[in-house]
């Protein structure tokens, strides 16, 4: 009875650890938002400034009724890890439920900032 316990926790803790290290991706290049069944379906193309960035994805940071704030998040390489350095592509899509009054979405990066409208 004990493992199983052992077990779960220790997934809790690695889960908690891995999403504790993702930082916001450097820069943003591109966004789209098209309006789609039961939501709005976000894209985004930016570039972190080394290799070795894992798990790029968008994180909803808030939203109004007329606005949807995502985050372009990965996570960096470890520390001390040999990688290249230099500007180099990510990208990431996501999903999120929204209302017909939501008419642009702004991504946000470690950088800059980029709004786009929503294509319908």
């Amino acid at each position: 009875m004990l493992r199983p316990t052992l077990a779960a926790l220790l997934l809790i803790a690695s889960t908690a650890a891995s999403q504790a290290t993702e930082k916001r991706v450097y820069r943003l290049d591109n966004v789209t938002a098209v309006a789609v069944k039961g939501g709005i379906r976000i894209e985004v193309k930016g570039a972190v400034q080394s290799g070795g960035w894992g798990r790029p994805r968008l994180k909803l940071s808030h939203s109004d009724a007329k606005t949807v704030v995502v985050e372009f998040r990965a996570q960096p390489p470890a520390a001390g890890k040999v990688v290249i350095t230099g500007l180099l592509p990510v990208s990431a899509q996501v999903t999120v439920k929204a209302g017909h009054g939501v008419t642009s979405v702004r991504a946000v990066a470690d950088a800059n900032e980029v709004t786009a409208q929503v294509l319908r």
